[in-house]
């Protein structure tokens, strides 16, 4: 049975609150409530943050992070280390890995990995340009960083295909983190140890 509200135009807020990630009718009602008691004020500084992010953040032109320029900081940054390439899955996994202080060089967002039961290929997903970067020159090290689930090793071992040809260093991380988590979610002291213990990446 539906809910029923006593305003429309909090009936529809609520609805559309409910399709956030992790947020049932419950939230959603909570959230709605919780607005409606703020500040016009306040509400406004709220959805214009998120407009204005839907709107205007930027996908880096090289590691495909977000950010407000063409190029992130982290790409811009001239005291990385330009020769590693840290290849994750999506931008959760970036912070994460950044948090951890471990890791110096820069990343590829792939911005998903490779799933045939979700209907996502290769080709769905950024590694073309991160082929071409290795192709361009100038990297040593690929260290691939993705979650320890079957769809990650997929995606390792058809990297490592598509990069066995280059004369670089393809590493993975230690498995610190237990086969089936997701990166995002690690600690960032495990996640730091894998990042610093990784290995080459046999393609086995």
């Amino acid at each position: 049975m539906n809910q029923q509200y006593p305003s429309q135009l909090f009936g529809k807020a609520v609805s559309e609150l409910t399709g956030l990630p992790g947020v049932g009718q419950k939230t959603a009602l909570r959230l709605a409530l919780f607005l409606l008691r703020q500040d016009k004020e306040k509400v406004e500084r709220f959805t214009n943050a998120i407009n204005t992010m839907r709107h205007d953040i930027k996908y880096c032109r090289v590691c495909h992070n977000i950010c407000d320029t063409d190029i992130c900081p982290i790409c811009a940054n001239p005291h990385r280390d330009a020769t590693t390439v840290c290849v994750v899955e999506n931008v959760q996994d970036v912070m994460a890995v950044e948090n951890t202080q471990q890791f110096n060089g820069l990343y590829h967002v792939l911005g998903g990995v490779i799933s045939p039961m979700d209907g996502i290929g290769p080709n769905d997903i950024e590694i073309d340009s991160l082929v071409k970067r290795v192709e361009d020159g100038g990297i040593n090290e690929v260290i691939l960083a993705l979650s320890s689930t079957m769809e990650g090793d997929t995606t390792n071992f058809y990297i490592y295909r598509k990069l066995a040809k280059y004369d670089i260093r393809l590493s993975v991380i230690a498995r610190g983190i237990s086969v089936g988590d997701e990166l995002e979610y690690t600690d960032e002291v495990t996640l730091g140890r894998s990042i610093i213990n990784r290995m080459p990446f046999e393609g086995k």
